[in-house]
Protein backbone atom coordinates (compact mmCIF):
# COMPACT_ATOMS: atom_id res chain seq x y z
CA UNK A 1 0.00 0.00 0.00
CA UNK A 2 1.35 3.51 -0.76
CA UNK A 3 1.88 5.98 1.89
CA UNK A 4 0.21 9.41 1.72
CA UNK A 5 2.47 11.62 -0.21
CA UNK A 6 2.66 13.97 3.01
CA UNK A 7 2.58 11.48 5.12
CA UNK A 8 -0.42 12.34 8.13
CA UNK A 9 -0.97 15.38 6.40
CA UNK A 10 -2.99 14.88 3.46
CA UNK A 11 -6.69 15.68 4.55
CA UNK A 12 -4.88 19.11 5.56
CA UNK A 13 -3.00 19.63 2.64
CA UNK A 14 -6.43 18.96 0.51
CA UNK A 15 -8.20 21.42 2.67
CA UNK A 16 -5.71 23.97 1.81
CA UNK A 17 -5.15 22.93 -1.61
CA UNK A 18 -9.04 24.54 -2.13
CA UNK A 19 -7.46 27.53 -1.39
CA UNK A 20 -4.97 27.27 -4.36
CA UNK A 21 -6.18 27.83 -8.36
CA UNK A 22 -7.26 24.16 -9.58
CA UNK A 23 -5.11 24.56 -12.77
CA UNK A 24 -1.86 24.49 -10.59
CA UNK A 25 0.05 20.63 -11.49
CA UNK A 26 1.02 20.77 -8.10
CA UNK A 27 -2.51 21.13 -6.48
CA UNK A 28 -3.82 18.37 -8.91
CA UNK A 29 -1.23 15.95 -7.56
CA UNK A 30 -2.24 16.75 -3.94
CA UNK A 31 -5.69 16.39 -4.86
CA UNK A 32 -5.03 13.10 -6.39
CA UNK A 33 -2.68 11.50 -4.01
CA UNK A 34 -4.99 12.49 -1.20
CA UNK A 35 -8.50 10.42 -3.42
CA UNK A 36 -5.83 7.66 -3.83
CA UNK A 37 -4.92 7.99 0.11
CA UNK A 38 -8.85 7.84 0.85
CA UNK A 39 -9.57 4.99 -1.34
CA UNK A 40 -6.84 3.18 0.12
CA UNK A 41 -7.93 3.75 3.65
CA UNK A 42 -11.62 2.15 2.77
CA UNK A 43 -9.81 -0.98 1.09
CA UNK A 44 -8.46 -1.75 4.23
CA UNK A 45 -11.17 -1.38 6.47
CA UNK A 46 -13.31 -3.78 4.10
CA UNK A 47 -10.40 -6.16 4.32
CA UNK A 48 -10.20 -5.76 8.12
CA UNK A 49 -13.90 -6.45 7.68
CA UNK A 50 -13.76 -9.17 5.99
CA UNK A 51 -11.54 -11.19 8.13
CA UNK A 52 -13.32 -9.95 11.35
CA UNK A 53 -16.86 -12.07 9.86
CA UNK A 54 -14.51 -15.00 8.64
CA UNK A 55 -12.44 -15.42 11.50
CA UNK A 56 -16.29 -15.13 13.71
CA UNK A 57 -17.32 -17.91 10.84
CA UNK A 58 -14.30 -20.55 10.91
CA UNK A 59 -12.49 -19.15 14.66
CA UNK A 60 -10.65 -22.31 14.69
CA UNK A 61 -9.24 -22.29 11.07
CA UNK A 62 -6.42 -19.89 11.14
CA UNK A 63 -5.23 -20.68 14.95
CA UNK A 64 -1.59 -18.99 13.97
CA UNK A 65 -3.37 -15.29 13.20
CA UNK A 66 -5.49 -16.08 16.04
CA UNK A 67 -2.62 -16.19 18.49
CA UNK A 68 -0.98 -13.06 17.06
CA UNK A 69 -4.66 -11.07 17.18
CA UNK A 70 -4.45 -12.28 20.79
CA UNK A 71 -0.83 -10.64 21.09
CA UNK A 72 -2.19 -7.18 19.78
CA UNK A 73 -5.39 -7.05 21.73
CA UNK A 74 -3.31 -7.77 25.35
CA UNK A 75 -0.92 -5.62 23.76
CA UNK A 76 -3.62 -3.09 22.73
CA UNK A 77 -5.51 -3.55 26.11
CA UNK A 78 -2.07 -2.47 28.01
CA UNK A 79 -1.50 0.14 26.10
CA UNK A 80 -4.67 1.49 26.68
CA UNK A 81 -4.66 1.26 30.09
CA UNK A 82 -0.86 3.16 29.96
CA UNK A 83 -2.53 6.11 28.06
CA UNK A 84 -5.59 6.33 30.68
CA UNK A 85 -3.16 6.47 33.48
CA UNK A 86 -0.92 9.32 31.82
CA UNK A 87 -3.96 11.18 30.72
CA UNK A 88 -5.04 11.06 34.89
CA UNK A 89 -1.91 11.95 35.61
CA UNK A 90 -1.70 15.15 32.77
CA UNK A 91 -5.25 15.99 34.51
CA UNK A 92 -3.99 15.66 37.75
CA UNK A 93 -0.68 17.99 37.15
CA UNK A 94 -3.31 20.40 35.76
CA UNK A 95 -5.61 20.73 38.81
CA UNK A 96 -2.64 21.28 41.07
CA UNK A 97 -1.44 24.20 39.05
CA UNK A 98 -4.92 25.22 38.80
CA UNK A 99 -4.77 25.25 42.37
CA UNK A 100 -1.32 27.07 43.08
CA UNK A 101 -2.79 29.44 40.65
CA UNK A 102 -6.11 29.89 42.65
CA UNK A 103 -4.12 30.13 45.49
CA UNK A 104 -1.86 33.06 44.10
CA UNK A 105 -4.81 34.60 42.89
CA UNK A 106 -6.27 37.70 44.76
CA UNK A 107 -9.78 37.33 46.12
CA UNK A 108 -10.49 41.46 45.92
CA UNK A 109 -8.57 42.22 42.81
CA UNK A 110 -7.79 38.87 40.38
CA UNK A 111 -4.48 39.41 40.26
CA UNK A 112 -2.15 37.04 40.05
CA UNK A 113 0.72 36.89 42.12
CA UNK A 114 4.31 35.78 42.55
CA UNK A 115 4.85 32.84 44.72
CA UNK A 116 5.54 33.03 48.45
CA UNK A 117 3.39 36.57 48.89
CA UNK A 118 1.79 36.74 51.25
CA UNK A 119 -0.37 39.69 50.20
CA UNK A 120 -1.69 41.01 46.69
CA UNK A 121 1.38 43.07 45.15
CA UNK A 122 -1.71 44.94 43.37
CA UNK A 123 -4.48 45.87 46.04
CA UNK A 124 -2.65 44.74 49.54
CA UNK A 125 -5.53 42.42 50.10
CA UNK A 126 -4.00 38.74 51.92
CA UNK A 127 -3.77 35.85 49.94
CA UNK A 128 -5.48 32.79 50.67
CA UNK A 129 -8.24 34.06 50.67
CA UNK A 130 -11.92 32.28 50.82
CA UNK A 131 -12.64 31.44 46.65
CA UNK A 132 -15.37 28.70 47.41
CA UNK A 133 -18.39 29.07 49.66
CA UNK A 134 -18.27 27.25 52.95
CA UNK A 135 -21.98 26.60 53.12
CA UNK A 136 -22.45 25.18 49.04
CA UNK A 137 -18.75 24.83 47.80
CA UNK A 138 -19.45 27.24 45.00
CA UNK A 139 -16.54 29.67 43.61
CA UNK A 140 -16.75 32.69 44.84
CA UNK A 141 -16.09 36.26 42.83
CA UNK A 142 -13.27 38.50 43.61
CA UNK A 143 -14.53 40.49 46.47
CA UNK A 144 -18.01 38.51 46.88
CA UNK A 145 -19.52 39.53 50.38
CA UNK A 146 -22.76 37.11 49.97
CA UNK A 147 -22.25 33.77 48.17
CA UNK A 148 -23.79 34.25 44.46
CA UNK A 149 -25.75 30.49 44.69
CA UNK A 150 -27.07 30.35 47.94
CA UNK A 151 -26.75 34.14 49.86
CA UNK A 152 -24.42 32.75 52.40
CA UNK A 153 -22.99 35.91 53.82
CA UNK A 154 -19.28 35.74 54.07
CA UNK A 155 -16.71 36.74 56.45
CA UNK A 156 -14.25 39.19 55.15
Amino acid sequence: MASDLFGGLGSLMKGLSSLMPQDDPNVRLINIQSEVSSLQKQEVELYAEIGRRVCAQNARQFPEIENKLKLVQANLAETQARLKQAQEQKERQEEERRMEDENRTCPACGNLNPDGVKFCQECGAKLGAKTHCPSCDAKLAPGARFCGECGTRLEG
